[in-house]
């Protein structure tokens, strides 16, 4: 079962008292830069940082009456720090605090979601390696093409899992920015070297330049990165969805002991977490379509980015880290149906060794427009009439003129792929 501790650390990141705390944190790690520059007294702050506390009930009371989220904020601050509250927001704009303490939930929620992501590359790991060597077929527009592996088939899902990794830890890294230069960017009332340190405080590179804001292509890239990994769950999700059809039953979705397909037929046994992922996947890649709308905003800055910030930040970080625990945990339980794998296979008659046919005809030193159309006569009475492929080209003068028995019966073993699809999954867990 999912573990909720780990899906409540995320919906912490994005509650109100976490992120009244970044703000917090923001305030003090700027006092704390005007201390050292000797523009506050040491005492002041440590005294900012003994009695500052807020109350989220108290903050809403305030907001209420000034219509403010920011200045309420300070304005309860100042209640429970007294007269020091003077140097709370010396010199800054809302922005800078807003936009600073996104930054650090980004980077909070950025790194829950890569844990994920790590937890969910170690199964994918653990399952290639163990079906490396498990024949399936393969398909291209749902249609029987040539055989695979499953282990290649989730080495598949592997690589493009590892490559969603990659794009959000450049985009947390990214996204790791802070801006304290007052209105307009400025720097009119606070120095650019207290925006240097306190972003060294709070483990942020200052913006190289800022308006009033931070330009909203950072978080769009955060957003992208969220997109890409929805994305990859999604692909998985709708490949287990097919792979369970009734009649080709070659996985199936964890069922459990007193689960309920449907309301009106006791035998179902539909898959529903691969369906709900599906479904997360149009929000996260919709919410990112949001992002890239924010990016043009009037002049320095107007606030119309701010309500879909509130609305998408949560929810696409709160999505994507669930989406990549559902799917860890129906992986990891996934039933795995190696006969019909196998049997699946040939209920094409053999038309999908064609090609190892075709490319032995050429071998001898016919063309390939003669050779395919030798072979793809034989495969459309195949598939047409229900006969064996093999026998067919067995019982075909045209190809036994060219082939002997030996090597058309060779041309239908699957065997060889095995050393291959090794080859390529070592490549893919090896790649950084």
């Amino acid at each position: 079962m999912i573990k909720r501790y780990s899906l409540d650390q995320m919906e912490f990141v994005w509650s109100e008292q976490n992120r009244y705390q970044k703000w917090l944190d923001v305030e003090i790690a700027v006092c704390e830069a005007w201390s050292f520059y000797g523009f506050i007294p040491k005492v002041s702050v440590k005294n900012i940082k003994r009695k500052a506390k807020f109350s989220v009930k108290r903050i809403e009371s305030i907001e209420k009456v000034v219509k403010h989220d920011v200045v309420a904020f300070t304005t309860n601050l100042a209640e429970s720090i007294g007269k020091d509250s003077r140097f709370i927001h010396l010199g800054l704009t809302s922005s800078d605090i807003l936009d600073t303490s996104l930054s650090l939930l980004i980077v909070e929620s950025g790194n829950l979601i890569q844990l994920e992501i790590d937890k969910l590359i170690k199964t994918l790991i653990k399952m290639s390696k163990k079906y490396i060597k498990t024949p399936i077929i393969g398909r291209s527009h749902g249609v029987h093409a040539e055989v695979t592996t499953f282990g290649l088939v989730i080495g598949n899902w592997l690589d493009e899992i590892k490559r969603a990794k990659k794009r959000l830890e450049a985009s947390i890294k990214l996204c790791s920015v802070g801006k304290i230069s007052g209105a307009v960017g400025t720097y009119s009332n606070v120095s650019p070297k207290i925006e240097t340190k306190a972003c060294f405080i709070l483990k942020l590179k200052p913006a190289n330049i800022s308006s009033q804001i931070i330009n909203r292509d950072f978080h769009a890239d955060y957003f992208s990165s969220l997109s890409f990994i929805a994305s990859a769950i999604e692909r998985i999700a709708v490949q287990i969805r097919h792979m369970q059809r009734t009649e080709v039953l070659e996985v199936e979705e964890p069922f459990l002991k007193n689960q309920k397909g449907s309301s009106a037929m006791p035998h179902k046994r539909n898959p529903i977490l691969s369906e709900n992922l599906t479904g997360l996947s149009r929000i996260v890649r919709a919410n990112t379509v949001a992002a890239f709308e924010n990016i043009p905003l009037w002049h320095e800055r107007d606030i119309s980015h701010s309500s879909v910030e509130r609305v998408i930040c949560p929810d696409s970080s709160i999505l994507t880290h669930f989406m990549l625990y559902r799917l860890n945990y129906m992986l990891k339980n996934l039933n795995i149906y190696e006969e019909n794998m196998l049997s699946n296979i040939w209920k094409s008659n053999g038309v999908i060794f064609s090609q190892n046919v075709l490319v032995k005809l050429i071998e001898k030193g016919l063309s390939r427009e003669k050779s395919y159309k030798m072979v793809q006569d034989n495969a459309l009475v195949a598939w047409e009439r229900k006969r064996d492929f093999k026998d067919l080209l067995l019982n075909d003068s045209k190809i036994t003129k060219y082939l002997t028995k030996k090597e058309i019966e060779k041309c239908f073993s699957f065997k060889n792929l095995f050393n291959n699809a090794e080859f390529i999954l070592k490549r893919v867990i090896k790649s950084k």
